[in-house]
């Protein structure tokens, strides 16, 4: 799936993977943000953190009309307050993909999947 914008010199076309990845990159760097967890996988009650170029895979981006929702399975940090750190993130993900990309945000989602403690 992918988005298209039209433009006065013409049309651009993003996809979703790279919404996604955006919104990953963006996610890990906030404050009490241990990793990105895969939306499917989860063993035992154990969540795996995805490495940089998997961040797609823990994000689910979907299109209603023209309104963009996303989805983020995150694993937080242990000692943080969850609620402050979805808000946060929740924030930054709106804030960078209309400033990266130009696109309106309706809903980000956050669903966390896990606690670690955070290594030093």
């Amino acid at each position: 799936m992918s988005i298209e914008l039209n433009t006065n010199d013409g049309q651009v076309t993003i996809t979703t993977d790279v919404i996604a990845t955006i919104a990953g990159g963006t996610a890990v760097e906030c404050y009490g943000i241990v990793g990105m967890a895969s939306k499917s996988q989860i063993k035992d009650g154990i969540a795996e953190m995805l490495r940089k170029e998997n961040y797609s895979r823990g994000i689910v981006v979907r299109q209603d009309d023209d309104k963009l929702h996303i989805d983020m399975y995150i694993i937080v940090s242990y000692g943080t307050k969850i609620s402050e750190v979805a808000n946060n993130v929740q924030s930054q993900v709106k804030y960078t993909l209309s400033q990266s990309l130009g696109l309106s945000i309706d809903s980000v989602n956050i669903f966390i999947q896990g606690v670690r403690v955070a290594k030093d």
